[in-house]
């Protein structure tokens, strides 16, 4: 891994003119109706929202040179080398991942529909190859290890369908946004912008998290570095798990674009893309888009669309391996990269400053992430040289004081452990406490009302735990309290339901620690003896596997403790999260959290 930057001595690149227009794969207008009606008759595939944001950006030329989904030759090679077939210089696989189910309808030569979830036809693929991936390779290649700490290796293995299909796209009708209509540009119709502007020198800053002043004054400086114009391109579309919300960053960056000087021009416009967080990989790709935006210069930062940590608590990936890499393409690609500059506040000179031009005894003022969001959490004031005012103001509207926000406690564990029993009793403690709507999820209630037509499939199991988890997460996103009591046996589709709960508020899973044994001791309807005689298939901890969770927030013993003092300890936790607020209940049970947690 890279751990030093790469040098900037490089001769000066010849940039190629930014306004050449994007190839785009609509068809003709006067055969649109054609095909939309032709399509309706053939097979058809619901697209994910991975893949509605790779349509979209494959549709208006965001994408190119690619004309479609890879196909397997595009797809070996891009793994091997970081190219197509063509030779064309291409590091990310941009695949359309299927079910097996749906992939032996299949042939080559084909046409399929492809449509969006109001079942509108925005594309007709021209189906060139089917195959299975082997995923563990693809894992190590695009993202660097087949680890499911890595939240695009997570994706591959838990979320994306067990086949792709590669072929050629016909657009038929380009992507709909409601929101934000004034910043959302097509490649094509952000030159005409720059066109219209006179920009001929433009350098992109790729972001997915809002901006502070540290920002405002390393992307200034950038501009000013290259002698160009600033687009701020933040991705609106998928990002890192539990990132801030599109909505509150787009207000976030309308908040901070007057702050910029008005004699160098700055500009808004958002891109839809789908990211896998894959580094330097990752990197390279950024700047192929934003070179198809018109861009002529793209700022690369230190660890660049980096995930973080890996299972081991080591960074996937060098703090400077993606400057290196988009370093040696920039020539081939016509895009030059600006290194990002760590910027720090130097409490002595009032001002930001390069990290590298400190000098010794001057005093840095430091405000991690961490720390940015526990004092939203807990409503603590943000000093003003950290952030702009408007910023602030934003992201408190979407982030209230944690005891304010909603939260869900997600109870996983066999059935007969006492999750449900626990549960109720943690339910009259919580709507004692008072303050928040209270909704229990119990499994049997939920397989009654809201799943009866499932069976006990592992494919169903699943679908009705993520049936839960969007209640659960609908619950939390409107400030209630969700407590949920199924028996949630698979480890990935837990992972899930966190997922999609704790961008909106906190996510708590309590493990029923209880032996099989003991379970079937306590089993009062008798579906273990079931089980036991081959009379019930695919019962958990019988004849289907319990993945017990490695790291819960709560792990209760229920052989030594009643469901009141399980409870308790919950809600100690709830108190140590700052979850909860006013009558103390609970507040004793904080030493036997730390025991037993």
């Amino acid at each position: 891994m890279r751990d030093t930057p790469p040098s900037n001595a490089a001769a000066p690149l010849l940039l190629r003119p930014p306004h050449a227009p994007s190839p785009e794969l609509y068809a003709p207008a006067d055969q649109i109706e054609d095909l939309r009606n032709a399509g309706g008759t053939l097979p058809s595939w619901n697209l994910t929202a991975r893949q509605l944001c790779d349509v979209e950006l494959l549709l208006n030329g965001g994408f190119a040179p690619l004309t479609g989904f890879l196909n397997q030759g595009d797809y070996e090679r891009v793994l091997d080398g970081m190219r197509l077939e063509s030779g064309s210089l291409w590091p990310v696989p941009v695949t359309l991942d299927v079910s097996a189910d749906f992939a032996a309808t299949l042939e080559a030569g084909q046409r399929i529909a492809l449509r969006d979830p109001e079942y509108i036809i925005v594309a007709l693929l021209e189906v060139q190859s089917i195959w299975q991936p082997d995923k563990r390779r693809e894992a190590s290649a695009v993202s660097g290890a087949d680890d499911l700490a890595h939240p695009a290796v997570r994706y591959l293995h838990d979320i994306a369908g067990t086949h792709y299909i590669g072929g050629r796209l016909i657009g038929l009708q380009a992507a709909t946004h409601y929101d934000f209509r004034q910043h959302r540009h097509t490649p094509n119709q952000l030159k005409a912008l720059f066109r219209a502007w006179g920009w001929e020198r433009i350098v992109a800053f790729q972001t997915r998290n809002p901006l502070h002043r540290a920002h405002q004054e390393l992307t200034r400086r950038a501009a000013e570095q290259a002698d160009a114009n600033l687009l701020l391109h933040p991705v609106v579309g998928m990002t890192k798990p539990g990132d801030v919300d599109h909505f509150t960053r787009v207000r976030c960056y309308e908040a901070i674009l007057p702050h910029y000087p008005q004699g160098r021009g700055a500009a808004l416009s958002l891109l839809g893309l789908a990211m896998r967080m894959g580094g330097p990989r990752e990197a390279l790709w950024h700047a192929l888009i934003r070179r198809n935006h018109g861009c002529t210069h793209i700022i690369v930062g230190r660890d660049h669309a980096g995930p973080g940590n890996d299972s081991q608590g080591k960074p996937f990936y060098g703090p400077y391996d993606a400057q290196v890499l988009v370093q040696e393409h920039e020539a081939e690609i016509g895009i030059e990269m600006v290194p990002f500059k760590e910027m720090v506040y130097v409490q002595n000179r009032h001002d930001y400053a390069p990290a590298d031009e400190i000098q010794p005894g001057e005093t840095i003022l430091n405000l991690s992430g961490t720390e940015l969001r526990r004092r939203l959490q807990t409503g603590e004031d943000i000093p003003e040289w950290f952030s702009f005012p408007g910023v602030i103001t934003e992201l408190r509207r979407t982030h209230p004081p944690r005891h304010a926000q909603g939260f869900t406690v997600f109870f996983t564990g066999l059935s007969g452990s006492g999750k449900t029993t626990i549960a109720n009793a943690l339910m009259a403690k919580l709507m004692e406490i008072g303050g928040r709507p209270l909704t229990l999820l119990d499994g049997d209630h939920v397989r009654k009302h809201l799943s009866s037509e499932l069976g006990f499939s592992k494919e169903h199991r699943n679908i009705n735990i993520l049936r839960i988890g969007y209640v659960a997460s609908e619950i939390t996103k409107n400030g209630g309290i969700a407590i949920c009591a199924p028996i949630a046996p698979y480890a990935a589709t837990r992972r899930q339901v966190r997922d999609l709960i704790e961008p909106l508020g906190a996510f708590v899973e309590v493990h029923a620690a209880t032996p099989l044994d003991e379970c079937e001791r306590r089993d009062r309807k008798g579906l273990y003896k079931l089980a036991r005689e081959g009379k019930l298939k695919q019962f958990t901890g019988i004849d289907d596997p319990y993945e017990a969770p490695e790291t819960p927030e709560v792990r209760i013993d229920t052989m030594a403790l009643s469901p009141d003092e399980a409870a308790e300890l919950i809600l100690a936790k709830l108190w140590e999260l700052g979850l909860l607020v006013g009558r103390g209940i609970g507040e004793p049970a904080t030493a036997r959290v730390a025991a037993s947690a």
